[in-house]
């Protein structure tokens, strides 16, 4: 099914980790592995025995961003309008599927992740980077903007200011920077990135997974609604929570004082 990913399915299938597996160009992104992680995250998505999702890269780098190469060889990038063919062909409907997700989707960093590849790691649920690993918006550098969703998410995970500085100078930071600008979730030493990334999506798969999908959806909501609409939509979306068999869990495991037993349902 899948030929540029290796895909590992741990914890008796609750949780699935996608490794792009294309150490050669550093992970670059082309079509055929766009493709692919859409495919992914959209079956992990309806799979009702996946309770997390994942994304890591094999060999030195996480992502390196668009393959230039292949870009290049599909035709006049001006007459045939490529550029633009490929983003909303390939790389919306992934920032989409990320985004709708009805499962939590992290990103382990494992090295750099550049350009679009820095996008593909911040566009998903939680982002966890190697002490080593560094991100750079690197599309200034070759005279693009940032896409992947960049233009989107970058002024509001970030100040402003940020957002305009690494868009601007495609400054390469650390992950340690990162983590400090809010731009990250966690960083773990590279010795200690397996045993600590894998305590988290243990963590992950283990929760009630409708009511993170829930909150998933309202935090999407909430860059467009007004307050009025915002406490409207906890209302509905906190009664669709009550009537799971995880909130039922919870409330019974909390009286019986003794530790839940999720199924995500």
């Amino acid at each position: 099914m899948y030929t540029q990913l290796e895909i590992e399915t741990l914890l008796e299938g609750k949780l699935q980790i996608a490794y792009l597996n294309q150490p050669e160009t550093y992970n670059s992104l082309n079509k055929t592995l766009l493709r692919e992680l859409r495919t992914f995250i959209h079956e992990g998505s309806k799979n009702p025995e996946t309770r997390c999702l994942a994304i890591s890269g094999r060999g030195k780098a996480f992502c390196s961003g668009q393959n230039l190469k292949e870009a290049l060889s599909l035709g006049d990038a001006k007459e045939e309008r490529i550029i633009q063919r490929i983003v909303i062909d390939y790389y919306n409907p992934l920032v989409k599927e990320i985004a709708n997700c009805r499962k939590p989707v992290v990103s382990l960093v494992n090295g750099p992740a550049v350009g679009a590849g820095a996008m593909l790691a911040l566009i998903c649920d939680i982002t966890l980077a190697t002490e080593s690993s560094y991100f750079s918006q690197a599309f200034v550098n070759i005279g693009l903007i940032p896409d992947t969703g960049g233009t989107y998410w970058l002024p509001k995970i970030m100040s402003r200011q940020q957002a305009n500085y690494l868009a601007f100078t495609g400054k390469k930071i650390t992950a340690a920077d990162a983590k400090n600008m809010g731009f990250i979730a966690d960083v773990f030493s590279d010795e200690n990135f397996t045993a600590e990334t894998t305590e988290v999506l243990t963590t992950l798969s283990n929760l009630p997974t409708k009511a993170i999908s829930l909150t998933k959806k309202a935090f999407n909501e909430s860059y467009t609604n007004t307050m009025e609409q915002q406490l409207d939509l906890e209302g509905i979306l906190q009664q669709e929570a009550a009537e799971t068999a995880d909130f039922m869990e919870g409330v019974t495991a909390f009286l019986g004082k003794r530790k839940p037993n999720y199924q995500g349902k």
